[in-house]
């Protein structure tokens, strides 16, 4: 089993982390647009949005471990022979990044709004800042709803292009983030 990345394949380490973080990302979201609309009277009223909360910073953290990952690891060579189309990949990934670290800090600013910190599961608090600005949750909700929102079409973009690489240029793209692959992977394989 290949852990590392290698120039023409993913590790194992990196394709667990990849697909760890793109379901508990989805997930994420849809349980934030289905809990901003729950009645005060639902059951899951307070325990959606603490919930929510506590798995927001585990997703942040597992991103620091990727892209720590991602820093220390080759990254295999892109299959595509066109290098607008590379280099719009690469930027997607970066936006990936920032915008996961945004969502972030942004749910970090409307959940300590009040001052408090945010339970992570019993296991620690994660504490407020000493300082609050004027309608901080208000304003820190608008920016989370709206990065949210651009993280779901940039999910849309990465989906697509996957598929185009796997159905239209029949490369091994999507299969090398799938599993390792041996051997030596060539566009055309």
């Amino acid at each position: 089993m290949q852990w590392r990345n290698h120039s023409n394949s993913y590790g194992i380490i990196s394709i667990g982390l990849h697909w760890l973080l793109a379901i508990a990302l989805l997930a994420m979201f849809f349980v934030g647009t289905w809990m901003v609309d729950l009645s005060y009277y639902s059951e899951w009223y307070h325990r959606a949005p603490e919930l929510h909360k506590a798995a927001g910073v585990v997703i942040l953290l597992l991103m620091v471990v990727r892209l720590i990952w991602r820093w220390s690891n080759p990254r295999p060579a892109p299959l595509g022979k066109v290098k607008w189309q590379n280099r719009s990949a690469e930027l997607l990934h970066q936006l990936f990044y920032l915008l996961v670290i945004l969502i972030a800090v942004s749910g970090y600013l409307i959940s300590t709004a009040e001052g408090k910190g945010i339970d992570v599961f019993g296991l620690f608090t994660l504490p407020a800042l000493n300082w609050q600005f004027e309608l901080q949750a208000d304003r820190a909700g608008i920016v989370h709803k709206y990065l949210a929102w651009a993280f779901m079409l940039l999910v849309g973009l990465h989906l697509g292009a996957a598929l185009k690489h796997h159905f239209i240029n029949r490369d091994n793209t999507l299969k090398r983030m799938l599993k390792p692959l041996k051997g030596d992977i060539h566009a055309d394989s």
